[in-house]
């Protein structure tokens, strides 16, 4: 009996949350760690039986389907991937809020409420955008999960994540990291350096974050497979190569990411801001390229599903927020969370894309590369596994 192919990466696959996301990576190393009713969703225990220290790195932007492109560059990547990897899925949409918000948190998108990398927030017509979240509104109100951080440390674990300087006391970083010690590392030295000397520091059990973006900014502006991106590639592989070297004998390396890229081009593009067709109705606009969320006017949600349907045909799947939820797209979600979502999703198929180019800033509309829809390309993930 043969094993089923892979899916193409155009085709649509479903979040695993519950087994195989990433919501259940932080929470299987906790259980590792013997933190008192954390489940080891991955089955982790039985490669890492003894370690007591856990750095968990999560790359931005590398998904599973761009490991192959990488290989070139990237020879320690491809190795450990070929070796000790699997593919996990994000969360949906694959963005990175709701994605390192559901890491932080161990939880679906759902419960967290982080459902996009901009939202509507409920009873406004402001759009939040979380990257550039101040703290309005109140991380821990609009973010209620505890973290898993939280968790660890509470239960004598010592927790430290390492991130960019600039991001430090952000509204995400609340979301995602509270309960963490927060330490700056700019670059890939220093990202090697704090993440290694925090990983070896105490006696105890340990978890130590740490985040890359740079690999996910290229593939944004210049593109998959670009010059910029392929410099990127390797930057990821030389702090792989220090991370692995540098581990101690009772420690391991876990390493994931938000989400995978697609390069969308320019004959794939529909701009909501241009076509009356897609105006009609909409009052609200959210989410971002890949994964539209329509906030309409009273009674016009029937009639933007068809102008939307008719307009984009198979380049886009459109339906109601009851079906995206009763679908299972994001978890459970609780009340308070649901006007978060659009009264109409629109997630683009194949390598199309929504732009909104006079409603939003510019530079999204020159982006090279997008993500947030549930093609295996971005909702597929590695896990990697590595021992000291």
């Amino acid at each position: 009996m043969t094993s089923a192919a892979p899916p193409d990466p155009l085709d649509v696959v479903a979040p695993r949350y519950g087994g195989g996301s990433l919501a259940d990576v932080v929470p299987s190393a906790l259980a590792v760690l013997g933190v008192p009713g954390a489940v080891d969703l991955l089955g982790l225990t039985p490669r890492l039986a003894g370690v007591r220290r856990i750095a968990v790195l999560l790359v931005d932007g590398l998904g599973w389907y761009q490991i192959p492109t990488a290989a070139p560059y990237a020879p320690t990547l491809a190795g450990l991937a070929a070796t000790v990897g699997r593919p996990l899925t994000s969360g949906f949409p694959s963005t990175t809020p709701t994605s390192l918000v559901s890491f932080g948190a161990g939880v679906a998108p759902g419960p967290h409420g982080v459902l996009g990398f901009t939202v509507r927030v409920p009873g406004t017509d402001r759009v939040l955008n979380h990257i550039e979240w101040a703290g309005d509104p109140e991380p821990l109100t609009w973010q209620p999960v505890r973290t898993q951080w939280e968790r660890a440390r509470a239960a004598g674990v010592a927790v430290t994540v390492v991130s960019r300087p600039e991001f430090a006391g952000s509204g995400l970083t609340l979301a995602a990291n509270r309960g963490g010690d927060y330490r700056g590392a700019t670059g890939v030295d220093a990202l090697a350096a704090t993440m290694l000397a925090a990983l070896a520091a105490g006696p105890g059990p340990t978890l130590v974050s740490g985040y890359h973006p740079d690999l996910d900014r290229h593939g944004h502006l210049t593109g998959v497979d670009s010059a910029p991106w392929r410099i990127a590639a390797a930057e990821v592989d030389a702090l792989l190569a220090r991370l692995v070297n540098g581990l101690p004998a009772d420690a391991a390396l876990l390493v994931t990411a938000d989400h995978g890229q697609l390069d969308v081009p320019a004959a794939h593009r529909f701009d909501l801001d241009t076509d009356s067709r897609l105006r009609a109705g909409v009052r609200v606009v959210a989410g971002e390229p890949r994964v539209r969320y329509l906030h309409v006017e009273p009674g016009a949600v029937d009639d933007v599903v068809a102008a939307w349907s008719a307009v984009l045909g198979p380049a886009a799947r459109v339906e109601t927020r009851a079906e995206a939820v009763a679908a299972g797209r994001f978890g459970p979600v609780p009340e308070e969370h649901l006007q978060r979502v659009g009264d109409v999703v629109v997630t683009c198929h194949g390598t199309y894309a929504v732009l909104a180019s006079r409603s939003e800033p510019p530079a999204v509309s020159r982006l090279v590369a997008y993500h947030g829809a549930d093609t295996a390309a971005e909702l597929t993930i590695p896990l990697l596994v590595v021992r000291g």
